[in-house]
């Protein structure tokens, strides 16, 4: 069993022992775990613009960080979302379940009725919508290698993805992220062919929504990509991905601050897969591999994005450096020390 670093803890609960945070009271909701005052004070200095979150919410390591007690999995899909939007520095969370099929508004609606005003959901889209063909996995069934007709087919996207998305979530609703796993570009025409395809794709969407496309290939990352998503108003997603150039990087070709919002989903350390992560990391009670070159990259362009008005949304992912709740406390505290230092700055010129 993994020992957490009890200063890990001081940063969420000022002291509290595991003991005390992780005591079982099964008659009872989840409720959050306590908090120190610097944590709170935290989250009242950072800009309201900046919501900081994690992928998804159901994870029993998270007792005493986020939680006040232990909880099966299951429990915490129920119950765990009340408590983990009541932290202070938790602003926004992921859903990841609609990539793999699409909810319902009633779904997005139960969602939304957990969290207080200011909370918003990122929201992954339909994966059909974005894989040229189906990859060779089981899951995939009869479908298996096959071409798929449902690729940037606005009018499915517009019925099953987007519609029940807005009716649900309505003002809570964040980004709607159109993730492109890793395929090969020639499946659909290459990446001139693919900027074509999808300046239609979202020309023929609804209008209001924050669209945010996320890909997985760097040779996609091209000037005509950046000058569509311009045009059409949709975010670039800086991804934190092994095989994706830093996140600095992605910024500058992707012409990120120019956009609507600010949009980072912070997934993996640069030296491992999904499966040796996943491995190394649970029950992601702990930070293992710190990558403070990522932490403090993300912390700057956040504060860039803070600068120009810019909302900024970042979702962290347990398998960045162990446990995403402490990766986005530490990250909240670079930002607020790259804004801290910018508002020092601003007072001595004045």
């Amino acid at each position: 069993m993994s020992q957490r670093d009890p200063s890990q803890l001081d940063l969420f609960t000022g002291g509290v022992s595991p003991t005390q945070a992780r005591r079982s009271r099964k008659a009872e909701p989840v409720g959050p775990a306590p908090v120190s005052e610097e944590v709170r004070a935290l989250g009242e200095r950072l800009p309201q613009g900046l919501y900081l979150g994690t992928s998804s919410w159901a994870f029993p390591g998270w007792a005493g960080l986020v939680y006040d007690r232990d909880a099966a999995q299951s429990m915490l899909a129920r119950q765990g979302l009340s408590a983990y939007a009541r932290h202070p520095v938790l602003r926004t969370v992921g859903i990841d379940r609609t990539f793999y099929s699409p909810v319902s508004a009633v779904t997005f609606a139960e969602y939304a009725a957990q969290v207080p005003p200011g909370f918003r959901f990122l929201v992954k889209a339909h994966e059909v919508c974005t894989m040229a063909r189906y990859p060779l996995h089981e899951r995939y069934g009869v479908h298996r290698g096959q071409i798929n007709d449902r690729f940037l087919q606005a009018s499915y996207a517009a019925d099953m993805v987007v519609a029940p998305f807005v009716e649900g979530l309505g003002d809570k609703a964040g980004p709607l992220v159109f993730q492109f796993p890793p395929q090969d570009p020639r499946s659909f025409g290459g990446p001139g062919r693919f900027v074509e395809r999808l300046h239609a794709f979202f020309a023929a969407l609804p209008r209001g929504p924050l669209y945010a496309v996320e890909v997985r290939n760097d040779e996609l990352l091209t000037e005509g990509f950046a000058q569509a998503l311009s045009e059409l108003g949709v975010c670039p997603v800086l991804s934190a991905w092994r095989q994706m150039p830093p996140v600095v990087h992605q910024a500058v070709r992707t012409r990120a601050l120019e956009s609507r919002a600010l949009v980072a989903r912070w997934m993996l350390p640069p030296h491992l897969g999904y499966e040796e992560a996943y491995a190394r990391y649970a029950p992601f009670d702990r930070l293992v591999d710190e990558d403070i070159v990522t932490r403090e990259a993300l912390a700057g362009i956040c504060a860039a994005a803070s600068h120009k008005g810019l909302p900024a949304f970042v979702i962290i992912n347990n398998k960045a450096e162990g446990s995403a709740p402490l990766s986005a406390l530490k990250l909240a505290a670079s930002m607020d020390q790259v804004l801290s230092g910018r508002r020092g700055a601003s007072s001595g010129s004045a």
